[in-house]
């Protein structure tokens, strides 16, 4: 994995796991966790850390980059279909945290 690829992996990473920590129920923290996994998943583990300590706590914004990233890795590779559902699962997420 090549650095830009690592640095936008890193991005969505981070992102989702702040819209995890922030949701307002256990049920939408599980759900974005399960699209964590599942973007973790189609990167084989090869994974780079998170840092969520000074994103924003607005979940909105959180949203738009985290799917942003997610977007863009395509662009290094990653099967369209898997980034399609990755984006689906974290919409039902934010469907959850929502209400």
């Amino acid at each position: 994995m090549l650095l830009p690829h690592a640095q936008t992996l890193a991005q969505a990473r981070s992102y989702v796991a702040a819209l995890a920590d922030r949701a307002l129920t256990l049920e939408a923290s599980s759900a974005y966790e399960r699209a964590l996994l599942e973007l973790d998943r189609v990167h084989g583990d090869e994974c780079p850390a998170l840092n969520t300590e000074d994103l924003t706590d607005d979940r909105d914004i959180l949203l738009a980059v985290a799917s942003n990233a997610i977007e863009e890795l395509e662009s290094y590779g990653i099967d369209p279909l898997s980034v399609e559902l990755i984006l689906a699962m974290l919409v039902d997420a934010h469907d959850l945290d929502i209400g």
